[in-house]
């Protein structure tokens, strides 16, 4: 049912798939008179960063298929069978054989998402909805004004609108890039990385971002094939016999491969309602016990679906099971263990079966967004420590031909990775390129200098002072984020210990700063005292990372999204 509101102009900034999932819902709940002023850095909407050429080539995949995409759009197999056969024969799809249980490139991605946002425009249009679309236009500064709503300052001009929805994206701070060359701060846009390159690279991180780095790369300096056993191959080019790739892993682990997924919606039926997260602060001072979450969500979903496994873990607190499942992985060599996962995953595909517990823990990461504001600071610290770098190893649901691209470039002996620890760290050194300095696991102090460095740790989760809106900024309309301890003494105790992070706040309690800005569970921008902005609202991933623990994908934007537009009928 269609809700009438009293606002009639809304900023939307940035027109990525964020933006197209906000300007759905608004079509199919809002009802009034609307004008929605989009602005958009690049000359494209739908696609954003991640499936543009901003941040893919043809040889990168998404880790999602068709059936795990929001039901609010067009289904992606439908869209995959009407297109022209050129396209098609450029990303090598065969529409009669396509299905919703397939990956697509990014960038054909990329074209169905930009192909849902002129449809929904569309259909805006036709509702009455005024959309006005400022492609190419940076916006500069945002300010709020408690009585003449927002202005959006961008090149060119100002706007008055009455809300403002930020979803910029993607962001990745310059540290080394343009000071250092051959040091890049990340593998976007690839291009960057299109050449031949005869000498070790050294990879930060062996997450997806490493993975579209090596494909790029390695595709730059020799070729893949396929032998007579069907088996993916990889042959140095002649002008780079010295060519070599060296991912650095704080664990020593690759991530796990994608699987057959037995709810593709990974589990929106397990987010805490209202009234339950109301309920648990009120049974626990204020907070969300994090072992309610692991216990509620995680075991006794594995009590339902996988009781064999359930009997050997039930008595395990989640420190203990997250100590198992890495000590299992630590036991086997990386690559041998990425080989066996590739078949597992195999199989579970074939079989249309999922690994379960790590389906699940997948239902755990996105269930956990919402709750992780009301953590105490002790159990945010025991998520980021403890839980966080299982969640990242086994929900990367790594694409099947880039495991068989990893596996032949590391048979070819050009792929390497090394287990450097939490203490590593890089310095710019010499002409180009850097020393990576860290402790091996014999306890042996490393410097190797790398004529290249590409940074591949992941869309960081940025502070405060990374925030490019001075305007929010300097009224106190947006705060940075922080957790407050439940027990004070330990508080005390971090703060004393110099402890990066914690700081006594004006209420004599102890707080625990997060990444990015304050918001509430409808992405409204909160003041130090948790009062909430009716007027922004905050959705650009690296800004929310502090309080919504696994903040990328559709999955997370679909609900995102709605809880938006629901705010804003209001």
């Amino acid at each position: 049912m269609k809700k009438e509101s009293a606002f009639t102009r809304v900023a939307i900034i940035g027109a990525g798939p964020t933006a197209l999932l906000l300007l759905r819902r608004l079509v199919d709940i809002y009802q009034g008179q609307l004008e929605v002023i989009i602005f958009e850095k690049s000359n494209r909407v739908g696609a954003g960063m991640p499936y543009s050429k901003r941040g893919a080539n043809n040889e990168h995949i998404t880790n999602i298929s068709g059936n795990e995409i929001p039901r609010v759009l067009e289904p992606l197999e439908d869209w995959v069978k009407g297109l022209d056969q050129e396209t098609l024969d450029r990303f090598d799809i065969s529409a009669t054989h396509f299905n919703a249980y397939k990956a697509l490139p990014r960038l054909l991605f990329g074209k169905y998402l930009e192909a849902q946002f002129k449809q929904v425009l569309q259909e805006a249009k036709q509702q009455g909805m005024h959309i006005e679309l400022q492609f190419k236009t940076t916006v500069l500064d945002i300010q709020y004004h408690a009585n003449r709503g927002v202005t959006i300052v961008y090149q060119g001009g100002e706007q008055q609108v009455d809300k403002v929805l930020i979803c910029t994206g993607h962001h990745w701070p310059k540290r080394l890039e343009g000071r250092q060359p051959n040091c890049f701060d990340s593998p976007y846009p690839p291009f960057k990385l299109a050449k031949a390159t005869n000498y070790n690279v050294a990879i930060r991180g062996a997450s997806l971002t490493a993975i579209d780095a090596v494909r790029t790369l390695a595709r730059h300096n020799g070729y893949f094939y396929t032998d007579g056993d069907g088996v993916r191959q990889f042959e140095l080019s002649s002008v780079s016999p010295r060519f070599k790739m060296t991912m650095h892993s704080r664990n020593g682990l690759l991530p796990a491969v994608r699987f057959h997924l037995e709810d593709p919606q990974l589990g929106r039926s397990a987010l805490l309602s209202k009234e339950e997260i109301d309920q648990l602060l009120i049974d626990n001072d204020g907070f969300i016990p994090l072992d309610y979450m692991y216990e509620h969500v995680f075991l006794q979903s594995i009590q339902d679906k996988h009781p064999e496994l359930y009997a050997s873990v039930k008595g395990l607190r989640m420190e203990e099971f997250v100590a198992k499942m890495l000590e299992q992985r630590e036991k086997v060599d990386p690559f041998e263990l990425l080989q066996w996962e590739y078949e597992e995953a195999a199989k579970s595909i074939e079989s249309r079966e999922s690994v379960y517990w790590k389906e699940i823990l997948a239902v755990l990461s996105f269930a956990l967004n919402y709750p992780a504001k009301y953590f105490s600071a002790e159990d945010m610290r025991r998520l980021t420590t403890t839980l966080k770098p299982l969640i990242s190893l086994i929900i990367a649901f790594v694409p099947q031909k880039s495991v068989e691209e990893i596996l032949a470039l590391h048979r070819a002996g050009v792929l390497d990775l090394v287990d450097v620890g939490d203490d590593s760290r890089v310095e710019p050194s010499g002409a180009r390129g850097v020393d990576y300095y860290y402790t091996d696991e014999d306890g042996n102090e490393v410097s190797k200098h790398f004529p290249m460095f590409v940074d591949c740790v992941g869309q960081p989760a940025l502070s405060y002072d990374d925030f490019p809106f001075a305007g929010l900024k300097a009224n106190n309309t947006v705060v940075p984020a922080r957790i407050r301890f439940a027990n004070p003494e330990q508080g005390k105790h971090a703060l004393e210990k110099g402890t990066k992070g914690i700081h006594k706040g004006e209420d004599d309690a102890y707080y625990l700063s997060v990444p990015g800005m304050a918001i509430n569970d409808s992405f409204q921008a909160t003041d130090a005292y948790g009062g909430a902005n009716a007027a922004v609202y905050l959705l650009a991933v690296p800004f929310i990372g502090g309080y919504n623990p696994d903040y990328s994908g559709l999955d997370f934007a679909e609900e995102a999204s709605l809880r938006v537009v629901k705010a804003m009928m209001l």
